[in-house]
């Protein structure tokens, strides 16, 4: 499987808030590679964000604004790539709304969402939280809310369910963005 997973922080509950991004980079079903960044969003931190993610606004005075990063990152989303992320309409959300509060063009990409995946697969949990899905799956999430961690974790989903179900299965999944 090539994929990447991609998990977003927000500053404040405004979509267009991002504050933190991790891609993590799948081929060939092995992770090749991890991005990692902090984001100077244009708006408070909210003090609920804070405490849930642990990011403060001392803590990207100095990082680069969004367009920076998506001169960076464009070329993940490109029509025939599949990026994934566990609670996928947050953060495909975030990312169409950062884009257009900075006028830049939502590109087109596949998607997909683990949290329906694991629904689908794992119906006995009570219910399908990434911190959840990692304890049944046995997979290492360290740092819940820290956007690199929680990319790797959906990564880790993604990559047992294709072993355990097959990738058939996962294609119904499969929905274009933008």
């Amino acid at each position: 499987m090539n994929f990447v997973a991609m998990d977003f922080e927000t500053a404040s509950a405004k979509r267009d808030s991002a504050c933190s991004l991790a891609l993590t980079i799948v081929r060939d079903s092995q992770v090749v590679d991890e991005f990692y960044t902090l984001i100077k969003p244009e708006t408070d931190f909210f003090w609920r964000n804070v405490q849930i993610h642990g990011i403060h606004a001392e803590d990207v005075a100095d990082a680069p604004k969004f367009p920076a990063v998506w001169a960076h990152i464009a070329p993940f989303f490109k029509r025939d790539r599949l990026v994934i992320a566990h609670n996928a309409p947050f953060d495909t959300g975030v990312l169409r709304q950062t884009l257009a509060h900075y006028g830049i063009g939502a590109p087109e990409y596949l998607s997909l969402d683990t949290v329906k995946t694991s629904k689908k697969f794992f119906p006995e949990l009570p219910n399908h939280k990434l911190d959840t899905m990692c304890r049944a799956l046995d997979i290492e999430l360290e740092h819940h809310h820290n956007a690199l961690d929680d990319s790797l974790a959906c990564a880790n989903i993604l990559l047992q369910e294709a072993n355990q179900f097959g990738t058939e299965r996962l294609k119904p999944f499969v929905r274009v963005q933008g």
